[in-house]
């Protein structure tokens, strides 16, 4: 039943879309006279509902994107902001008084629509012609609507993710190019999210304001994988294409429909509803038609339709597509595409025959996992002379984009570094050159942090299931120091046990009021020969057979495992969540979560090529799925394994972007995120951490170097690239190659250098940066108590600016030039900038302490030993957040938390107590004052090493004599 309120508010909102913001009750009366007699729609009514409502609410959903456009929108081409900052409480001031709100409903607004300082987004970006303006959103807004009502109605997204869905995907549509612009023109951008975090969600709000904006040809490059493509063309037909244009008029009563239309068979989400409703033909009210041109069951293939469905529809012949007349009449193209040589070839051959001036199309394409197979990785020392060879998509790619000239190309990835790394001089290439937007990592994602202690050095005796997120979640499999075969063996037992377990307490939470786990999942992910696949296999129906889920055998160990495992983790997560008190409670919910693994005994599905095994097909889409994958790169990149609950992982991976992409286990899991469990070996555990670390130190980076001014930013990426090269000690091409760009100063208020110290076995060094970090050790003299979040002891004290540069001159380093620019641009700042810093050196009371320099004893604090021997000195979170209560602390201060630190899995091993103890790192995290700042506000400063070039150019290393 419709609500009056809503419906009144809701409509003046909408009406408001695109404009300034105005008086909101008498706009709101107006709406009700048309919906009931003598309405009652009073401010008092407004804000009873606001305390009263979910979430996902359709009033506060239009309140919430309504509030963040206002407050997020630019000076430039906005009168009503009267030079008021995005953001700021001047804005909000500003537009809590042109809504005329009662003082009561301003609070009411305060409380459930709070200012955020920021969107979350990172954007370093260069200059670009502002064209989608609030007014063109409004005016052309059709599939994004429905979509953000598909997401509200049908995915119950709350407020505040739609909200910051729309200014993340605003960031990346305002920074193409008008697709009726005269003049042709290409962007190229790079998107980075989070493994399985929701970029889908996000590239799908681009294609929908895309076409609603005028962009004609939509292009979608999924990964290698046929199940990666059919899973990306369902989502994109099932949340943006929609019913409509899927049936194009065919009555679906018709047996032979389901012979030429997809999910018109045995789809339960169409049967069902699910599927997007437009509620008309889109072109029956002006607005674009989608036609696609694949399907779920077909990749792309030469137009069996003819040449004629690739042809766009021109009202006046007699100018271009691109022309408003033409281009607001004319229908949408979708094509969904993996990336894979022969596909590709044959929709470049397509549109070269196209009658269409290619010329005149507006072209969206969507790289998702851009770096996996779109970038050049041949060896520029084997190209001839002048003549750029390429891989295979990659040449494809660059054909698209050389016949398309009003291509504009996103690319998405998890994994940047590659993209980042292309040649940026190759016009033809993916280069992000228009700009890289790092998204905010979504609410409710479980990701990185979550399995493992990236912010807690507590000694492992310490940890608790409710400290310790890696205690809660995670479980080491293979045979550990003190340990024999039996106990090796006994892992993948305690793993199936942990995935029935977790299928019974589902279902037990269902009986309570949960909503439904369509999907339960295990995974199993050793390998990636097929042999292997059915060799694990054979041995997971084995051990299934005689571990009497059904007999009531493995009652015991299950009612243990819930006893010291599930239940207090349970507990000390404290999510809400529907657990039993007594494993009793449980009994009725093991058989019925056994017999649906194993329906028919086996409850295993391999998931790979191999066409000789003769099982059920893997289809999250049409019905439940609760069994055991395994499977090797086909459950990797992109894909998304639905309900996955239990993971078991041994495999070995190389370079840190293939690891990362393996982690299947991070994404979300709405109501089960408490009986989530990883299966890994120490070695891939460690690997993962280390390649998380490099990531989110990447996004930090990102996040230092998007400095805005005027709403312009400073820094672009060809700025950016020559700094990210420093993760993981990657060259640009060819060993004899290098940057043109000398970095002189990088001007950052926050350092933490934390991977750049020496390495072990290099004592000397080690030691020379005890001696060097002495005034610090000797100042800090005074034990104190701080808390940020928690509680900590920390030795602190305070020294001069002079002498904490001098003690950073005297660091060494794994490599020369690690901190030299920012040590030049810290040694550069005058007194009445920083004149003094404080010294912090957080103490553990249970942790090991040790004599160091023969100043007195220190807590070391534990960290792991990652490649090349190197320790990472990363500071923690409450350290951090307990800098603002110092004492000592001025608007001059800087200050500094040092970590002496050592390999944690040598803590109980004895140390020399000679003042020099082998193998610790004095490892720093440094924080300038708001003051140091520079005034022009660019944090890199660059000085060309061959004049008369770009410094983002590639250039010969100088010759050595």
């Amino acid at each position: 039943m419709t609500n009056p309120l809503v419906e009144a508010y809701a409509n003046a909102l909408r009406a408001m879309e695109g404009s300034a913001p105005k008086g909101l009750l008498r706009r709101a009366q107006v709406e009700a006279e048309d919906i009931v007699p003598e309405p009652d729609v009073s401010e008092a009514r407004l804000r009873e509902h606001l305390d009263t409502s979910d979430q996902d609410d359709r009033l506060r959903v239009s309140l919430t994107l309504n509030m963040g456009r206002w407050g997020n929108a630019p000076i430039e081409g906005n009168p009503w902001t009267v030079g008021t900052r995005p953001n700021s409480a001047e804005r909000r001031k500003l537009v809590i008084e042109l809504l005329k709100l009662e003082p009561g409903t301003a609070d009411a607004f305060a409380t459930h629509f709070p200012l955020v300082k920021g969107d979350g987004t990172t954007v370093i970006a260069g200059p670009w012609e502002p064209w989608y303006s609030m007014e063109v959103q409004r005016d052309r807004d059709f599939y994004w609507g429905h979509y953000v009502e598909y997401l509200r109605t049908r995915r119950n997204w709350g407020a505040q993710a739609i909200t910051t869905l729309d200014t993340a995907t605003t960031h990346i549509v305002e920074r193409l190019i008008n697709p009726s612009r005269a003049t042709a023109g290409q962007t190229k951008g790079l998107v980075v999210g989070y493994v399985q975090s929701g970029k889908t969600a996000n590239f799908t709000g681009v294609i929908a304001k895309a076409i609603d904006a005028g962009y004609r040809l939509i292009i979608v490059m999924t990964g290698t994988t046929n199940l990666l493509r059919e899973q990306t063309q369902r989502r994109l037909d099932m949340e943006l294409v929609g019913r409509e244009n899927i049936l194009r008029g065919v009555d679906e009563s018709d047996p032979s429909a389901a012979q030429t239309i997809d999910y018109l068979d045995d789809d339960d989400d169409w049967n069902n509803d699910r599927f997007v409703r437009h509620g008309v033909r889109p072109s029956e009210v002006g607005k674009p038609d989608i036609h696609r041109m694949t399907t779920q069951r077909r990749d792309y293939r030469r137009l069996q339709q003819g040449l004629p469905a690739l042809e766009f529809e021109r009202r006046d012949r007699t100018k271009q597509l691109w022309h408003p007349e033409n281009l607001f009449t004319s229908d949408a193209r979708l094509i969904i595409v993996k990336k894979n040589t022969s596909v590709l070839n044959n929709l470049v051959k397509d549109l070269k025959n196209n009658a269409d001036k290619l010329d005149d199309i507006p072209t969206l394409i969507i790289d998702d996992e851009s770096d996996q197979a779109s970038v050049n990785t041949t060896d520029p020392r084997k190209w001839k002379e002048e003549q750029k060879e390429r891989t295979a998509i990659n040449r494809h790619l660059s054909n698209l984009l050389r016949i398309l000239p009003r291509a504009q190309y996103v690319g998405y990835t998890a994994t940047p570094f590659a993209n980042v790394f292309v040649d940026p001089s190759d016009d033809e290439d993916i280069f992000p050159k228009d700009y890289l937007i790092s998204l905010e990592r979504p609410e409710g994602y479980m990701g990185a942090d979550d399995f493992h202690d990236l912010d807690l050095a507590i000694p492992d005796s310490e940890k608790t299931f409710a400290n310790s997120k890696e205690k809660a979640h995670v479980r080491l499999v293979g045979k550990q120091v003190d340990e024999d075969d039996e106990a090796e063996e006994n892992d993948l037992q305690i793993a199936l046990d942990s995935f029935v377990l977790a299928g019974a307490i589902k279902l037990y939470r269902e009986a309570h009021g949960a909503k439904p786990f369509k999907h339960h999942t295990m995974l199993v992910h050793e390998a990636m020969r097929k042999a292997a696949h059915k060799s694990r296999s054979e041995s997971i129906q084995d051990l299934w057979h005689v571990s009497g889920y059904l007999s009531g055998t493995a009652s015991d160990r299950l009612r243990q495992l819930f006893l010291d495992n599930f239940a207090p983790v349970t507990a000390a997560l404290d999510l809400g969540y529907a657990m039993p008190s007594s494993f009793d409670d449980l009994l009725p919910h093991l058989g019925v979560a056994a017999r649906r693994i194993a329906p028919n005994g086996n409850p295993v599905l391999v998931i790979n090529s191999d066409t000789d095994i003769v099982q059920e097909n893997l289809d999250f889409d049409k019905r439940p799925v609760w069994r055991i994958l395994v499977g090797g790169n086909s459950l990797a990149r992109g894909f998304t394994v639905e309900g996955l609950t239990v993971t078991y992982y041994s495999r070995n991976v190389g370079h840190s972007e293939a690891l990362m992409q393996m982690g299947r286990w991070f994404g979300f899991r709405p109501g089960y995120r408490d009986l989530v469990r990883l299966f890994v070996t120490r070695e891939v555990r460690d690997a993962f951490e280390a390649a998380c670390r490099d990531e989110e130190e990447f996004r930090r980076e990102l996040r230092q170097y998007a400095t805005m001014v005027d709403g312009r930013p400073l820094i672009t990426p060809k700025d950016i690239q020559p700094q990210v090269m420093r993760h993981g000690g990657l060259r640009p091409t060819a060993p004899n190659k290098m940057y043109n760009a000398r970095l002189v100063e990088r001007r950052t208020r926050t350092k933490e250098p934390s991977s750049g110290y020496p390495n072990l076995d290099d004592q000397l060094a080690l030691s020379h940066n005890i001696d060097a970090c002495r005034p610090l050790l000797e100042a800090a003299d005074r034990r104190t108590s701080l808390k940020a979040g928690r509680a900590f002891e920390a030795l602190v004290g305070t020294v001069t600016h002079k002498e904490m540069v001098n003690v950073l001159r005297e660091l060494k380093w794994a490599k020369e030039d690690t901190f030299t620019a920012d040590l030049a641009w810290i040694a550069s700042l005058p007194e009445d900038v920083v004149d003094q810093w404080c010294v912090v050196l957080p103490q553990q009371k249970a942790g090991k302490r040790i004599n160091i320099g023969g100043i007195g004893e220190f807590t070391v604090h534990g960290r792991k030993v990652e490649k090349e021997n190197r320790i990472r000195g990363n500071s923690e979170s409450a350290h951090r957040g307990a800098l603002e209560g110092l004492e000592d602390k001025t608007p001059t201060s800087g200050c500094a938390i040092l970590y002496p630190v050592m390999d944690k899995d040598q803590a109980d091993v004895k140390i020399n107590e000679d003042g020099y103890p082998v193998g610790v790192v004095m490892a720093l995290m440094l924080q300038l004052p708001d003051a140091a700042v520079p005034g022009d506000r660019k944090p890199l400063v660059y000085k060309v090493q061959v004049p008369g070039k770009p410094y983002y150019a590639i250039v010969d290393e100088p010759k050595k004599r």
